[in-house]
């Protein structure tokens, strides 16, 4: 049966990038605006939080400990032990209204991560792929919006959102050199209610995505086309990921910022929610191995 609790009721402005890591059975999240890194156990308990010097748009887990996150300078490595942010590599040095979004760690361990306009009009965006000798990347250019990077089974297809233009695309993803090729629309939400946002991949191969704006889950089946829609309590959600010890939760953030000057109604915007009885499972997110 399906079940929507509230698991995390602080109200974040905007919350984003949940991240469950199996090793620790800990979810984590962002307030990307925060701005902070939040982690608590599958019960809500132990919580921990890590005050962040710039707007984050997401979270990879190390495998030797800490973590990258996409600050909106670039990409810089966060200590859980000392809260010591340290810079890696800026990726848009001088472009004022670019910042960095939506990101996750491929299956063989690289950090892709996007950028996106501040005002969410211009395509000043890029993709980026992050390696584990923290090289830089520049995998497409000409987005309004990133969001939503996920990869099929096999990792050879990546799928990737720009909310701006109200698509899903699909990449070729060569999995031994981290290159993309062939991009092509995957689904477009013009006639759907609200945007792509946040996104997984479950262990089917279908694609759940977000729909910011209207409050609701779509899951695509590989072909793109809209397999199951799932209403959720307000309309601001923004990302998801499968968690728990069985990878059946759906663990789906939210925000309580104004959007275009209209302010959300609904007492738990900015909550994160645990979707229970869905029915299917996620797979294990990985660590950068850098």
């Amino acid at each position: 049966m399906l079940r929507i609790d509230v698991f995390s009721e602080d109200r974040n402005t905007l919350g984003e990038g949940p991240l469950w890591d199996v090793a620790e059975q800990r979810l984590y999240w962002i307030d990307s605006y925060g701005p902070a890194v939040f982690s608590c156990d599958a019960r809500g308990g132990d919580r921990k939080s890590w005050r962040l010097p710039e707007p984050v748009g997401s979270i990879a887990l190390r495998e030797k400990g800490g973590a990258i996150v996409s600050l909106r300078s670039g990409f810089h490595a966060l200590d859980f032990k000392t809260g010591e942010v340290t810079l890696i590599a800026e990726t848009q040095p001088g472009q004022v209204t670019a910042r960095m979004n939506d990101g996750k760690v491929d299956r063989q361990g690289r950090f892709v991560a996007g950028s996106m306009d501040f005002e969410e009009t211009n395509p000043v965006g890029k993709l980026f792929r992050l390696d584990p000798d923290l090289s830089v990347h520049e995998l497409d250019h000409g987005i309004i919006c990133s969001n939503g990077p996920c990869w099929s089974l096999d990792g050879r297809t990546l799928y990737f959102a720009d909310t701006g233009r109200k698509v899903i695309y699909a990449y070729d993803y060569d999995t031994a050199s981290g290159v993309v090729r062939s991009r092509r629309v995957f689904t477009s939400f013009e006639n759907q209610r609200g945007l792509p946002d946040g996104a997984t991949v479950d262990e089917e191969g279908y694609v759940w995505n977000c729909e910011v704006y209207s409050g609701r889950l779509i899951r695509f089946d590989p072909n793109g086309v809209v397999d199951r829609i799932v209403g959720l309590p307000v309309s601001s959600t923004t990302s998801l990921i499968f968690g728990g010890p069985n990878l059946d939760i759906a663990y789906v953030t939210s925000m309580a910022r104004p959007y275009r000057n209209a302010y959300h109604k609904e007492a738990e915007a900015g909550a994160v929610f645990a979707i229970h009885g869905l029915g299917v499972r996620g797979v294990p997110e990985l660590r950068f191995k850098g």
